[in-house]
């Protein structure tokens, strides 16, 4: 059975969404997983953390393919770095206890409010 049009048609812009949500957990974890292991030697956490970026890889980069068909390659980043801010405050959030504050939720915000002005029509 095949997916209606609109849903077909619906996924070059929404696959950056999912696709690149799932893999800034990936690119979370690897950069950031390590910190909880500072006795493990560091050779052994970069080598850990390139088995979980390539994961992250395998994911972002089709994201981008597919969402290149609708987004620009500015778009594409900004949505990115958004999403990397939300993953990562969920992720410092729960996996090391750090409770997001009001100076987080400021900070996020005005760089949100910012990458808004790459989808806006250019002046």
């Amino acid at each position: 059975m095949t997916p209606p049009a609109t849903a077909v048609s619906l996924w070059p812009a929404l696959a950056p969404f999912v696709l690149l949500s799932l893999s800034n957990v990936f690119m979370t974890l690897a950069w950031y997983g390590h910190l909880k292991f500072p006795q493990s030697a560091l050779w052994a956490a970069i080598l850990v953390s390139w088995g979980i970026a390539l994961i992250e890889y395998a994911i972002a980069v089709p994201a981008n393919r597919i969402g290149a068909q609708v987004w620009s390659p500015a778009q594409l980043k900004t949505i990115q770095e958004v999403i990397t801010l939300v993953v990562f405050v969920i992720f410092a959030w729960l996996y090391f206890g750090e409770r997001p504050t009001w100076n987080h939720a400021i900070g996020f915000a005005l760089i949100a409010s910012g990458a808004g002005f790459v989808f806006l029509k250019p002046l």
